[in-house]
């Protein structure tokens, strides 16, 4: 049987990645693998506005620090004691595949069926779709 040691999970504060990140611990476990906690800073959503509110990127790191300790401490909470905290800025869809998962040689990625309705997900396509179509690894899509 396989194991899984470096596990992916990304978190943006939705109920779709609490549950991706939830399962994420189990499976952490029973494999003894390293959780890295990744969240990706969509930055191309305030290139513009930033022109007009330069806190908009400091509060959304705040966002992500908070997000990330507060899910560092369920973790530990829950017995795992390998977490790496990973934030990174761009596109989520390329960067959770291409970049961190090479980054921390992941052999799992673990996110969450994104809540995104009909017309969106046409439009531009959800991350846990892109994060499937370019991983070089499993991916595990939590519904």
């Amino acid at each position: 049987m396989m194991e899984y040691k470096n596990i992916v999970v990304a978190v943006d504060g939705s109920k779709a990645a609490e549950k991706a990140f939830t399962k994420s611990l189990a499976v952490a476990k029973r494999n003894n693998a390293r959780l890295i906690l990744a969240h990706v800073v969509d930055s191309r959503n305030f290139s513009t506005a930033e022109a007009y509110d330069r806190s908009l990127s400091e509060r959304a790191e705040t966002y992500a620090k908070e997000l990330l300790d507060d899910y560092v401490k369920q973790a530990e909470a829950a017995g795992l004691t390998d977490i790496v905290r990973c934030i990174e800025y761009g596109s989520p869809k390329v960067k959770i595949a291409k970049e961190i998962a090479a980054n921390f040689e992941a052999d799992l990625i673990m996110c969450g069926a994104t809540g995104m309705n009909a017309v969106e997900r046409f439009l531009i396509g959800s991350v846990s779709e892109s994060i499937t179509r370019y991983a070089s690894c499993d991916v595990l899509v939590t519904r």
